[in-house]
């Protein structure tokens, strides 16, 4: 299965200063103080973070088919990533529990929309109103997807 996470923090140099290997230290961490070395032994059989975007706070946890509800349920005594001898307190909320990466990249997109429309209605004057609305109209897959095949054409005529 693959857990969804983004890591909340009050503090803006976390997001920046997060690695993947402290990431899964502290959930290993977690595990282990939730539900013991039995609980660590099951979770840590193929547990890996799959994806870790600093800038958005954004994670993709994988781990097994029958062992997710063990880190679903850890996951929440996450207090603190530890980075460059810093620790900084934080938290990871989970977003959504998949089967694939794909399911999970679905949900992601939807989930950035609906917040991305939060702030539209929350927008103050019509120059925040057009900045929401640009980072919207940039969301979509068919932009990216015909960009990749560009990337492709290119790099086959150069071979």
């Amino acid at each position: 299965r693959y857990v969804l996470c983004e890591v909340v923090s009050e503090d803006p140099r976390c997001r920046q200063c997060i690695e993947d290997r402290a990431l899964g230290l502290a959930v290993r961490d977690a595990i282990a103080r939730v539900h013991g070395d039995y609980g660590l032994a099951r979770c840590s059989i193929s547990f890996t973070v799959k994806y870790l975007n600093a800038y958005t706070g954004t994670v993709l946890l994988r781990c097994r088919k029958d062992s997710y509800r063990l880190l679903c349920s850890a996951l929440p005594f996450v207090r603190y990533l530890e980075s460059r001898a810093q620790r900084y307190p934080c938290f990871l909320n989970t977003l959504h529990v998949g089967g694939t990466i794909r399911t999970c990249q679905k949900f992601l997109i939807q989930y950035n929309t609906t917040q991305l429309l939060r702030l539209l209605k929350n927008c103050t004057n019509e120059e925040e109103r057009q900045c929401v609305q640009k980072s919207l109209l940039s969301c979509s897959l068919t932009e990216e997807q015909s960009q990749s095949g560009d990337e492709e054409e290119e790099d086959d005529g150069t071979e």
